[in-house]
Parts: C-alpha cells; sequence; structure tokens
C-alpha cells in the first residue's frame, strides 16, 4: 500500500506522543506498526523530506556503494546503515553479496536486458567518446590491423585441425575396413 506524505507525517507525529495510529483496511497490525516505526527510523536519521515520494530514484555511483559496503564490514548492521543512507536494506545486501562475489568491480553496475545477437547492431554513443591523438589513431589502426590477423591465423589452425581429424577418420575407417575384409577371407578358408 502506498500513503500519503502527510499520512507518514501524521503517523510519526502519533508514534512521538505514543498513541498508536489506526491502521488501515487490508493491512495487519504488525506490519503496520514495523512499517511506522521505520518511518520514524528514516525521519530521525535524514529528515521529515526523506518520507516523500521521490520521482526519480537516486543512481549511487560505485564510491557510493563502496563507502555503505565498507560501514556495514567495518562492523556497522546493514539496518541502520540503509536507514542513514536512505536505501533498502535488501539493496545495501545486495551490494555487500556482490562485493564478497566480485569486489569492487561487483559494485560497477551492468547493462541489463540480452545481448545483442548481431554485434553489428550495437549503437556507439559519439557523445562520450573523446577525439584521439594522432598517435593514439595509429595504435589503434595498428592494433585492429593485427586483431584481424590473428583471428585469420586462428581460423587457418582451426581447418588445420579439423582437416587432420578427417584424415584420422578416413584412414581408422579404413583399416576397419581392411580388417574386416582379412577376418571374412580367414572365415571362409
Amino acid at each position: 500500500m502506498r500513503y500519503s506524505y502527510e499520512f507518514k507525517r501524521k503517523c510519526v507525529e502519533m508514534y512521538r506522543q505514543g498513541i498508536l495510529p489506526d491502521t488501515p483496511d487490508g493491512v495487519s497490525k504488525k506490519i503496520f506498526r514495523d512499517t511506522v516505526r521505520k518511518w520514524v527510523r528514516i525521519e530521525d536519521a535524514q529528515g521529515p523530506e526523506a518520507l516523500k515520494h521521490k520521482s526519480q530514484n537516486k543512481v549511487w555511483s560505485v564510491e557510493e556503494k563502496y563507502e555503505l559496503v565498507s560501514q556495514v564490514l567495518a562492523g556497522n548492521s546493514i539496518k541502520s546503515v540503509s536507514f542513514n543512507a536512505g536505501i533498502s536494506d535488501g539493496n545495501l545486501y545486495q551490494w555487500i553479496r556482490k562485493y564478497k562475489i566480485y569486489g569492487y568491480n561487483g559494485l560497477i553496475d551492468k547493462k541489463k536486458g540480452r545481448k545483442s545477437k548481431n554485434p553489428a547492431m550495437k549503437t556507439i554513443n559519439y557523445n562520450n567518446s573523446r577525439k584521439l591523438e594522432e598517435s593514439e589513431y595509429e595504435e589503434l589502426i595498428r592494433l585492429r590491423a593485427e586483431n584481424e590477423y590473428i583471428k585469420s591465423e586462428i581460423e587457418v589452425i582451426k581447418k588445420e585441425i579439423a582437416l587432420r581429424e578427417e584424415k584420422e577418420a578416413a584412414l581408422l575407417k579404413a583399416k576397419k575396413q581392411r580388417s574386416s575384409k582379412n577376418s571374412a577371407k580367414k572365415d571362409i578358408n
């Protein structure tokens, strides 16, 4: 259920006065009381503006994520760090799990969605690209040519291996046929 900012503020004020607000229909009493306590902690940590609905989620940088993860790893509780930062404890837990598995690189946001089947359709963001210096441009051309050469070498090696395997399979087949003919001759004699 989504509550208005005014309703949240009213519930927090009533809670601070020692009065439990009336539970809305369709919500269990325990869950609603836990939610009100959560609102009180959020307001204590960040002020009353934190209870307002945000039109857009905050995009966290890798350094900010690392700072929060390091606070938890230093001994602070996940709940207290998440309340102070204004994020859900589940989100912080995911960052900690990724940090433990992948290290600092686990905190970097990855592209979402399925990978393109056609790599030629990938778009290049020309707005963020900077101009290359002449030496960098020459090195880029040299590296691309070297990359193509290595790819073609790999293809040649793969074809050689396939031909060698094909030849060996043909020799093995011929050997089996000869041995079966020889065994058939022995049976006749």
